[in-house]
């Protein structure tokens, strides 16, 4: 459909808890033809493919959501599996500071309580718990009080990559589970009341980014 400004590898192999069996899930952006959105039918905000998991955002598409601090999208920004990279990928990876924001707290906090919240209910309803999902709260969690304290997004986990990949085996009691997770919920929280960024985005940056792409592809 569009060529690709930035296409990425996100998921396990990016943070280092890939096995031989692991998929490569690939996200990107595109930039269509700024013309492209001057008629009544305008360029799609997403597409999948080519490949087999990828998913690819049109790029103000990918800025909205990235100035909203969801995660996936500034794992794009910050992972260093990078295997295509235009000057308007560029432009928004060198741009990235700006997109972060307290907002970080909201979003990696909602989405590993959301994640907490399904496992309990599938738990309840059948007694099976999702492990691999109960991993990956834990490991958002982590990463949103990195980002809080650091600046900077984590994707990689290796360090903690035995014991992540030891609860995505089943091999850690729920209960232990659970405990953990209060206590890093406990942790994003303080995180917040010292972190050097802002309450606010940097929206004036990512919009010069923005309209920088849009003439140069006009």
């Amino acid at each position: 459909m569009y060529d690709l400004s930035l296409s990425v590898v996100v998921g396990s192999r990016a943070y280092g808890l890939a096995g031989p069996e692991s998929d490569h899930d690939r996200r990107g952006v595109f930039v269509p033809p700024t013309r492209a959105f001057w008629s009544l039918d305008k360029p799609p905000a997403h597409f999948d493919g080519p490949l087999d998991e990828q998913f690819n955002w049109e790029a103000e598409r990918f800025c909205v959501l990235g100035l909203q601090a969801n995660p996936t999208v500034l794992e794009v920004l910050w992972t260093p599996l990078v295997e295509t990279i235009t000057p308007d990928g560029a432009l928004l990876r060198d741009a990235r500071q700006a997109f972060l924001s307290r907002r970080v707290h909201e979003t990696y906090g909602n989405y590993a309580r959301d994640q907490l919240k399904k496992v309990d209910s599938r738990r309840a309803r059948t007694g099976v718990t999702n492990h691999k999902q109960a991993m990956h709260m834990i490991r958002l969690l982590i990463a949103g009080a990195h980002v809080l304290r650091t600046g900077e997004v984590l994707v990689d986990v290796t360090p903690l990559r035995d014991r992540l990949l030891a609860i995505k085996r089943g091999d850690v009691p729920w209960p232990e589970v659970a405990a953990w997770s209060a206590e890093l919920l406990t942790d994003l929280d303080d995180a917040r009341t010292t972190t050097p960024l802002p309450g606010e985005p940097d929206r004036t940056r990512i919009d010069a980014v923005l309209r920088e792409i849009r003439e140069r592809n006009l």
